[in-house]
């Protein structure tokens, strides 16, 4: 799942007179957060649903076939929250007896027919109708997903502004809300899905459209049927007049389901999944695993997007018209993110909540592997290095990234199992190397395909495939917090001819990390590679030199996840710029030089960096740049207004013409006006 934060600051200023805050309930760092108990077993689950949209219902029969997971059993748990349970009977033939139950809105209690062994099936029948709004009213929390799990969107049609639609929203424990089920990441099971509409509207489920058939009472009837096992918060139910916009990959179908007014441009927002499924599936060496692949949008939908199997929804805002396609697909990394998924979270689903980096770091370190592929190594490093820095600013570095203590499972959707675990992948990859990293990952897919698993079956995969010993790096950055906090210094001792790096761990606390680091040793163009281990609060490095080195350049790769400070000067972040060349060599020069702009060759190098060869880095240059000194506005009016005209890149001529902006010069307005016509 992708998770958009809007983050709203309010400034005010009050008093408090005779006030206390309020406890801080503590109690949850006490509460073991286990993997789920598995007493019974789903195997298929079969459901036949009809929405009431005068109402926000959902009318509803399930047939859910289970079996004892090892120990005999004569009761059977189910999920099922703020339902009516009409009748819960037992399947023998062509027969149903019926069953005591007890519910209490939560969760429902049968009482089974007999003592079932582990292989023995029973199949249960459960006549229902779910309640999602009333659901969510009497027992609504501040949940940012919701609990209602179903979610009914402008159903009576009052908004004339809005489409009528019906999504779901399963993650974490809400599809329970919508069909009875053990709803935990755990269990997984085949699916039948029977939904009857009216005939002007398409839906969306999981799996295959095996049939439709038109009623006589101007309603449609459409089956579904997924042949391959997957968890029950990945179950959708879509429902709308969307236009189905038609794609294929290796003989599969593949889907985009708009509103109608975007049906021209779908394939422009959505057209590179297939290329997406082809890279994703020579990575990992696993073949997308599934029968088709569709994506939905959603209004008013709760997240960014869903990776329900084979059938992502997105919210609205993954719905551009063509003009704002000029500037780039920004949701390219949503779609790369949520296809990801279908192998890390749907193939192979995390056996709880407290693994969820077993699917979120996946899916956030897709959006870098694809950016890296279709857009080169510039466009890999500026998504890592994005990522890096929202985790770094996001205050979670107290937080582990396997974590079995949380007040609430959407705790565990945050920067830490995001951000900050793609960056973990990244570093690992950059350790045991490409080869050794994706056949890993094959490993650890094809071992636990269709199952769930935890970290150490990530680890176990890559200590087989390397032969090498990982604890160390599990324990410290998978069930470890936080990350380094480096001061970096370089000297030379002309006397010894000698380099010395001395790096000192300044992060609070006890806690030291182990980093494999590569040095990098610059004499002109000559380039020298040291590889070092830091492991103490203060190590001291010394390399031999015959002359001063241009640069020293601490983490050669730019892979490292931390915060540093270094002692490099203007002419080493020039150099580095010019030589060491990567991303973020080139950034953070031009980020020290935006500070020492009243040093003229500063000021020239500035000009280069303003024609960086990646777009993303001069609008960097451009964004940070202040032109209250007078003299750095004269030396780059021209450059300014070059790209402001020539530039191949809309974002970066934008960026320009609002720079040129502040000049308040009536010869731009030409340039000005026919900018206000630019597609």
């Amino acid at each position: 799942m992708k998770k958009i934060v809007f983050v709203f600051i309010l400034l005010s200023s009050f008093v408090l007179t005779n006030a206390q805050e309020a406890p801080v309930d503590t109690s949850w760092k006490k509460q073991y957060r286990e993997t789920a108990e598995k007493i019974n077993d789903l195997v298929h689950t079969k459901l036949d649903v009809k929405p009431d949209f005068s109402k926000s219902y959902l009318y509803g029969k399930a047939w859910l076939t289970l079996r004892p997971h090892f120990y005999q059993t004569d009761s059977l748990r189910l999920d099922a929250k703020g339902m009516a349970i009409n009748k819960v009977a037992l399947v023998k033939g062509t027969q149903q007896v019926n069953l005591k139950f007890d519910y209490d809105d939560w969760n429902l209690r049968i009482k089974l027919d007999k003592t079932y062994k582990a292989s023995e099936t029973y199949t249960i029948y459960i006549d229902y109708t779910a309640k999602p709004d009333e659901f969510q009213e009497k027992y609504g929390t501040n949940d940012f997903l919701g609990i209602k799990g179903l979610y009914f969107i402008n159903p009576t049609g009052e908004d004339k502004d809005k489409p009528t639609q019906i999504w779901t929203q399963g993650e974490t424990e809400n599809s329970s809300a919508w069909f009875p089920t053990i709803d935990k990441t755990n269990q997984k099971t085949t699916q039948e899905l029977t939904v009857t509409v009216a005939n002007k509207y398409v839906t969306l489920s999981n799996g295959k459209l095996m049939s439709q058939k038109k009623n006589a009472d101007g309603t449609r009837t459409d089956y579904w049927k997924m042949d391959l096992p997957h968890a029950p918060y990945l179950f959708f139910l879509g429902v709308g007049e969307y236009a189905v916009i038609k794609d294929t990959w290796k003989g599969k179908e593949v889907n985009y389901y708009v509103e109608p007014e975007y049906a021209s441009v779908a394939k422009k927002i959505f057209g590179n999944t297939p290329e997406m499924m082809s890279f994703f599936s020579r990575i990992t060496g696993v073949d997308f695993p599934w029968v088709k692949y569709s994506q939905i949008t959603g209004r008013d939908y709760v997240a960014g997007a869903m990776e329900n199997t084979t059938a992502t929804i997105h919210q609205e805002g993954a719905q551009q018209d063509a003009r704002e396609l000029v500037d780039g697909n920004n949701w390219e990394g949503t779609i790369a993110h949520e296809l990801f998924h279908q192998w890390f979270g749907d193939y192979v689903t995390s056996e709880s909540w407290s693994n969820l980096t077993l699917n979120e770091s996946f899916a956030d370190y897709s959006q870098t592997l694809w950016e890296e592929y279709k857009n080169g190594k510039d466009a890999g490093d500026a998504e890592n290095y994005s990522g890096m820095q929202n985790y770094l600013q996001s205050g979670s570095e107290n937080k582990n990234l396997v974590r079995f203590h949380y007040a609430d499972k959407e705790d565990m959707f945050d920067a830490v199992s995001y951000q900050k675990g793609g960056r973990i992948l990244h570093m690992l990859r950059n350790y045991v190397g490409d080869d050794a990293f994706f056949k890993a990952l094959n490993l650890y897919l094809t071992t636990n395909k269709f199952k769930s698993a935890e970290a150490h079956q990530l680890r176990l995969a890559f200590e087989e495939v390397t032969g090498r010993d990982l604890n160390w790096y599990f324990n410290q950055w998978y069930f470890g917090s936080g990350h380094p906090k480096l001061d970096i210094n370089y000297s030379f001792d002309e006397k010894n001819k000698k380099v010395k790096v001395v790096v000192t761990q300044t992060q609070a606390g006890d806690k030291i990390f182990r980093l494999p680091v590569a040095v990098d040793i610059y004499n002109g163009t000559t380039k020298i590679r040291k590889n070092i281990w830091v492991e103490n609060r203060v190590d001291s490095f010394y390399f031999d030199a015959a002359i001063k080195p241009n640069l020293i350049n601490f983490d050669g790769d730019k892979i490292l996840l931390l915060a540093k400070k270094e002692n490099k000067t203007l002419d080493e972040y020039i150099f580095q710029y010019k030589n060491a060349g990567k991303y973020v060599d080139r950034l953070e020069a031009i980020g020290f030089a935006a500070q020492h702009l009243n040093e003229p060759k500063a000021l020239e190098f500035y000009k280069i960096a303003l024609k960086d060869k990646f777009h993303g880095l001069r609008s960097f240059a451009m964004g940070i740049l202040s032109l209250e000194n007078e003299n750095v506005k004269k030396e780059l009016e021209s450059t300014f207004l070059d790209l402001a005209k020539n530039d191949k890149k809309s974002t970066v001529r934008a960026g320009a013409i609002s720079k040129l902006g502040q000049y308040k010069k009536a010869e731009y307005a030409p340039l000005f006006k026919a900018a206000t016509k630019d597609s």
